[in-house]
């Protein structure tokens, strides 16, 4: 298949839908549950609902959204912090966009803009490199923020303004790792899964044995996939499949575009500007141990936490804040429950006044049900 309308043939379609409708009612045989099957990105959560699939699976499936959006994962905390560091006077502050309307305590970064900040979108870390050599005078801080998808070109960047001796580039840096929450979601007791469908774009960079404990330690199957109707499809069938035949095993369904091992050049600088963090904040899920990345001491001049003593790189420690009231954030993000079950959907947290990230963010599974719920999103909000 080399074009994207191949892999959205409804023909095709029909035909893993037939067979993951057999497969499932032989699951089903054996169980009087249904099979939860946990899409660890953003990026899958939004395609099923684009496309329907959800209610195009055999009534035996039920998906379970995870916490695989970077920016609906990051605590309200860091959000004070990322406007801490842009309300400071000699500060230009850059960001994705999709982090612009997150949430912070009292503000998001759009409001902090609105209020005389320096905030900036960007496209790529390299725009912000473009203005640190602009703007000799400023200091530029680029919001790192991702998982091991756009790590990669952070650590380009900081190599790049280490090579050119840009002393006034920093990155305030939010890079996470998609394995230990995984990890602590399995270790939970009161989560039920049964397998999973693993993150294509993370897998570009990282391959897929990064996941061999969840088959060796934990014995659920986990499908690399990618992100049009028919590779989720196919993964799902791959995961049926191999709970039918009693296998674990990490398989990769997106193998025209994940190798094996991953991007070696990617890995390199990644773990050259890079290590784990001792502990790290994550959205409903608290702290994990080595889930979050910080800049090595051989580029601190471009951590922007050491740089302004601030986050973890403060002397007086960071702050627990709590999640918005009323609000189901942590619950939604862990899949302990879904979004239409908040009782601030649609009312209280709409994309337009949203109360946490998982509304606003392009990945988060609210902005999802809300944006292609349709009947489930209008009863809700009213």
């Amino acid at each position: 298949m080399r074009y994207v309308e191949e892999f959205r043939d409804p023909k095709a379609a029909k035909s893993v839908l037939a067979a993951i409708a057999q497969v499932a009612d032989e699951i089903g045989a054996t169980r009087d549950k249904p099979v939860h099957i946990m899409e660890i990105c953003g990026g899958h959560t939004h395609a099923i609902f684009r496309y329907g699939l959800d209610k195009l699976v055999h009534d035996g499936i039920e998906f379970i959204h995870g916490p695989g959006c970077p920016v609906c994962v990051l605590p309200r905390s860091r959000v004070d912090e990322c406007i801490e560091l842009a309300e400071l006077p000699e500060v230009i502050f850059t960001t994705f966009g999709d982090a612009m309307r997150v949430p912070g305590t009292k503000k998001s970064l759009m409001q902090a803009k609105a209020d005389g900040a320096d905030i900036r979108m960007v496209y790529s870390p390299l725009d912000a490199l473009e203005l640190a050599r602009r703007n000799p005078d400023r200091e530029v801080v680029f919001f790192g923020l991702g998982f091991e998808t756009t790590t990669p070109s952070t650590a380009f960047s900081i190599q790049q303004a280490a090579r050119e001796g840009l002393t006034n580039f920093s990155v305030f840096c939010n890079h996470i790792t998609v394995p230990p929450p995984i990890k602590a979601l399995l270790d939970d007791p009161h989560m039920v899964l049964d397998g999973f469908v693993g993150p294509g774009h993370v897998s570009m960079v990282i391959g897929v044995h990064p996941y061999d404990f969840i088959a060796q330690d934990y014995g659920k199957p986990l499908v690399v996939s990618g992100f049009e109707p028919l590779d989720l499809l196919q993964s799902v069938l791959m995961v049926l499949e191999q709970i039918r035949d009693g296998r674990a095993e990490i398989e990769n369904q997106y193998a025209r575009v994940v190798p094996e091992h991953g991007n070696p050049a990617s890995l390199a600088a990644i773990s050259e500007v890079y290590e784990p963090r001792p502990t790290f904040e994550w959205r409903g899920l608290g702290e994990i141990d080595e889930s979050g990345l910080r800049i090595r001491d051989a580029y601190a001049a471009f951590d922007a936490e050491a740089k302004f003593g601030i986050g973890y790189g403060a002397a007086k420690g960071r702050a627990v804040v709590e999640e918005p009231e009323g609000a189901a954030c942590g619950l939604v993000m862990t899949g302990r429950c879904k979004p239409t079950d908040c009782p601030k959907f649609g009312t209280g947290c709409t994309p337009e006044m949203p109360l946490g990230a998982l509304m606003v963010s392009s990945e988060g599974a609210c902005a999802a049900y809300y944006q292609y719920g349709g009947a489930r999103a209008t009863e809700a909000a009213e």
